[in-house]
């Protein structure tokens, strides 16, 4: 049977040059699973691998759309299944990388089988949250689906949007839906987490942080702004300089809480894979 050999951890651990060193290999492309490195108008901000990062290595899934199209981990399951079927034809193992951990999930597991969006729902819902606040939508949601409010990332409105729109169009709770088992797939999976030492990923993820101010990240959000309310720029770096470039605090502020964020993204990553005893772990 066919083998899809994940690559998976915190940002700035090092996956990139990891997984390009394991396909290399086995003689393997990289499938990315990063749900922000796919859009091509975000290279810095997501620290998207350079042609010389992925040293010849085929890549797919890595700046193949636009901001505007959208993409979600739904669609990222359906197309990489497709994708997989098709380069299991001539490989044996493929290898799979990126810190996303609900498009790996999606791709191992499968996704409930959610209602499909109502625009107009979500659309006043986002108003709400904007004119509201998170807190107002967190309480919302506490009274018509207590199990959804005890999951859900408090911080994270898009979610907290998502969960009220499906329970407000169906009259079921959003939890009700998330009950079917894991899907069979016709390969193996094989999941390899890798970590470093708190202090020496935060020095790397700060260190990142300069670097990418260095190579213009400043100007790729400037050149983001007209899209600023999608869902794809609701992400740690565009977020804080577009408040700089509001005027909210100034740019050394900016940066620091772009370090701060990352950081504190990469330990939900880490609490996200710590309930899978699948993962092997390597520590860098």
């Amino acid at each position: 049977m066919p083998a899809l050999r994940i690559i998976l951890g915190p940002t700035a651990v090092g996956k990139t040059g990891y997984a390009v060193a394991e396909a290399r290999r086995v003689g393997s492309p990289v499938v990315s699973c990063d749900s922000r490195q796919v859009f091509r108008e975000m290279r810095i901000g997501t620290a998207r691998p350079s042609e010389a990062e992925q040293g010849g290595v085929p890549h797919f899934f890595v700046a193949d759309r636009s901001v505007t199209d959208g993409f979600t981990a739904g669609q990222f399951e359906v197309e990489a299944l497709a994708l997989l079927e098709e380069l299991f034809h001539d490989h044996e193992t493929v290898v799979m990388a990126g810190g996303s951990g609900l498009y790996v999930d999606a791709l191992c597991n499968g996704l409930d089988d959610f209602p499909e969006a109502d625009p107009d729902l979500r659309e006043q819902l986002s108003q709400r949250l904007r004119t509201e606040g998170v807190v107002a939508l967190r309480a919302e949601l506490r009274l018509l689906d207590p199990e959804s409010y005890a999951t859900v990332d408090p911080a994270n409105g898009q979610r907290i949007v998502r969960a009220l729109e499906v329970t407000l169009a169906t009259g079921r709770k959003y939890s009700s839906f998330k009950t079917h088992p894991a899907k069979e797939r016709p390969f193996t999976i094989e999941k390899i987490g890798l970590t470093r030492p708190r202090p020496e990923l935060y020095a790397r993820i700060d260190a990142r942080v300069d670097r990418m101010m260095e190579e213009g990240l400043l100007d790729e959000v400037r050149a983001l702004l007209p899209y600023r309310n999608l869902p794809a720029l609701n992400t740690v770096g565009y977020k804080e300089l577009f408040g700089y470039l509001d005027g909210a605090y100034d740019l050394p502020e900016a940066i620091r809480l772009i370090k701060r964020n990352t950081r504190h993204y990469a330990k939900k990553q880490l609490t996200w894979w710590a309930r899978d005893p699948e993962i092997r772990w390597v520590e860098l």
